[in-house]
């Protein structure tokens, strides 16, 4: 009965009124898509939080954002494998024979005989120098082969 009372504080509603119930659920329908916006609201200042910082980040040490940005390695997560069951594992797959030609490479040529092949594609320095230009200084290398940092 407290809950219910702390339910309806602050409003008008009195607890003896006949429709208590439908009244009841629409309070806890309002108090719980209250809780979800202020959720969505915590979510989205999180998210710009993290968009900032990561950004703030990028501009001062690209090279921890990146590193911050890897997942974490889980090393010693449990124990390693037996060697035994790994060496015959190994010995398993590598002393197969190798079917480099198998059913599915016919299958894939009969497919494809029918294509018409592409015509021969010719890059000139003309094109690599234009593709250069347009890439911003700090993406492309200089005369020396090092990177331009602007």
């Amino acid at each position: 009965m407290r809950t219910v009372r702390m339910a309806f504080a602050g409003t008008n509603i009195s607890l003896f009124q006949p429709d208590i119930t439908q009244k009841l659920t629409e309070r806890i329908d309002d108090l719980k898509q209250k809780v979800a916006a202020w959720g969505k609201r915590i979510r989205r200042f999180n998210e710009r939080s993290r968009r900032f910082n990561q950004n703030r980040l990028f501009q001062s040490d690209q090279k921890r954002l990146y590193k911050s940005l890897e997942r974490p390695k889980v090393c010693g997560a449990g124990p390693g494998p037996d060697q035994a069951d790994t060496v015959a594992f190994w010995r398993g797959l590598w002393s197969e024979p190798v079917k480099q030609r198998g059913p599915l490479m016919e299958v894939v040529a009969s497919q494809s005989a029918s294509v018409t092949p592409m015509d021969p594609v010719t890059i000139t320095l003309e094109d690599v120098a234009e593709a250069v230009r347009r890439a911003p200084n700090w993406k492309s290398r200089g005369s020396t082969g090092c990177i331009i940092t602007g």
